[in-house]
């Protein structure tokens, strides 16, 4: 129940700061990460099953907490949908309304996205098809309607999300906006997974941090050919040395940092030494607010001290918001 209440309190705090956001003109950015990465995948189940794409978009952003929540980290499952009798797919166990309720498991988000689809085809929702896919607001009533979620205000929330995020304007077709378009031209940044492996020996000096960990726990991916991992709230570089088998300090140099730290959840860590430029497709990078040199360099896998040398700026000079850099 402790699990359920934090999460749902997070996803609270989660619509507060995207409400007090666009009262400031500047909202969430993790939700909109969250739509530039999964718009396109909301548009495609539209143009198959003529379901909202806005709808898609508003549910995944409240019920994964914008892809944070346990349940979407740990199983992929962003429209929170339990298991029910005719599930034969992967199962994940969590606390919900009762304790340790079965839920879907996914292989991968997409999987989450076309089964929300599917499972909205059931007869309980069939009248919601009868309506006009820009009729985001008839969508949102009707499932709650339909029973989708018990909370009472569950419609409101789904079309504050449309209305203060725009998300009716995938329903129609337009897609993006240029600014949108522009920032993903900008920051078009190729991830691919990589297969975790260890050797089983402990760092150089792992033993003063404890017992070595008996399997990885983070998911090792690339970024401009250079393997990271994406670390929890606490974590430290000594952690990351146990894990991986790689000595702290030379952890410390390949993400251009002197001494060891606890991490604020969400941050990349390299595992191997980052490059002296961005990857062709990467040639600029406009500098959002409060964007750090060191932000840039972690978000691209480019020395620090590179990166500054290709804009002619000392490492301790800030750059301005708006700036393009130079990324190669």
């Amino acid at each position: 129940m402790l699990k359920k209440r934090i999460n749902r309190i997070y996803v609270l705090l989660s619509c507060s700061l995207c409400l007090g956001g666009l009262n400031a003109q500047k909202l969430n950015q993790a939700y909109l990460d969250y739509i530039d990465k999964y718009a396109d995948i909301a548009v495609t189940e539209q143009k198959k099953y003529g379901i909202p794409a806005s709808i898609t978009l508003a549910q995944g952003l409240l019920e994964s907490g914008a892809g944070q929540s346990e349940l979407a980290v740990e199983s992929n499952n962003h429209f929170g949908i339990k298991c029910h009798d005719t599930w034969t797919g992967q199962k994940y166990y969590y606390d919900d309304d009762r304790k340790n309720e079965c839920f879907r498991k996914y292989r991968k988000v997409e999987d989450s996205y076309e089964d929300h689809s599917q499972f909205l085809l059931r007869p309980r929702y069939e009248s919601l098809f009868k309506l006009k896919p820009t009729d985001y607001r008839g969508w949102a009533h009707g499932l709650k309607k339909a029973g989708y979620a018990t909370d009472p205000k569950y419609a409101e929330k789904l079309i504050s999300l449309i209305e203060d995020y725009d998300l009716h304007r995938f329903d129609t077709g337009k897609g993006k906006t240029k600014q949108e378009k522009q920032a993903a031209q900008e920051n078009t940044l190729a991830d691919e997974t990589y297969t975790k492996k260890t050797s089983g020996r402990p760092a150089s000096n792992a033993s003063s941090i404890g017992t070595i960990a008996s399997s990885l726990q983070h998911e090792v991916k690339k970024r401009n050919g250079v393997k990271y991992v994406i670390v929890s709230a606490g974590e430290t570089f000594a952690d990351l040395s146990v894990e991986f088998g790689i000595p702290e300090n030379r952890l410390m140099r390949y993400n251009d940092v002197s001494q060891d730290r606890h991490f604020k959840g969400g941050e990349r860590v390299y595992l191997q030494m980052k490059k002296n430029k961005a990857g062709k497709s990467n040639t600029t990078h406009k500098v959002r607010a409060d964007e750090t040199m060191y932000d840039v360099a972690q978000l691209y896998g480019i020395k620090l001290k590179k990166l500054c040398a290709l804009n002619g700026m000392p490492q301790n000079i800030p750059p301005f918001e708006g700036q393009v850099l130079r990324l190669r």
